[in-house]
């Protein structure tokens, strides 16, 4: 039997080595998403009059092809102004999301996907992703393309 004074360092590196696993493995998209969304739109309800809800909305939006190139460029280049979701007003800034991996954005954006009603629920690529990487807008450049997104396709 090891005594605790030997067992103490075993213990450490071991636990030292599987935090260091733990944290280069692939999170899954709930724990990205709660890491870098749900701060602001908290469980996918968002916050009435300032951040607006996912839920229910991004299948919605996703289930064109104009609406993944809309919700790429809003998690790569931001979005700012006034917006309509769901019948409310919300007035929030977001904030470009380029730190994460393209296979990360593509992960959030298909699990609040599959939150919806749409089945089979849209899938938005690491390719569409990187598409709106490649190309740098302002935060009201992706407004107006909201805005015209909605003419053609009306935004939940």
């Amino acid at each position: 039997m090891m005594s605790f004074k030997r067992s103490l360092p075993f213990c450490i590196v071991t636990g030292a080595l599987s935090v260091l696993l733990t944290d280069c493995s692939p999170k899954s998209p709930k724990s990205l998403y709660g890491t870098n969304c749900g701060i602001c739109h908290h469980s996918g309800d968002g916050m009435p009059g300032s951040v607006p809800p996912l839920v229910g909305r991004i299948d919605r939006i996703a289930s064109t092809e104009q609406g993944r190139k809309y919700l790429a460029d809003v998690l790569m280049n931001g979005v700012s102004g006034p917006i309509k979701a769901n019948g409310e007003n919300y007035s929030a800034e977001m904030p470009p999301f380029r730190y994460l991996k393209d296979e990360e954005v593509a992960q959030i954006l298909t699990w609040l996907s599959e939150r919806g009603t749409t089945k089979p629920a849209p899938v938005i690529s690491k390719e569409d992703i990187a598409s709106a990487r490649a190309v740098r807008k302002s935060a009201g450049a992706v407004a107006s393309q909201r805005e015209d997104l909605n003419k053609l396709f009306p935004i939940p």
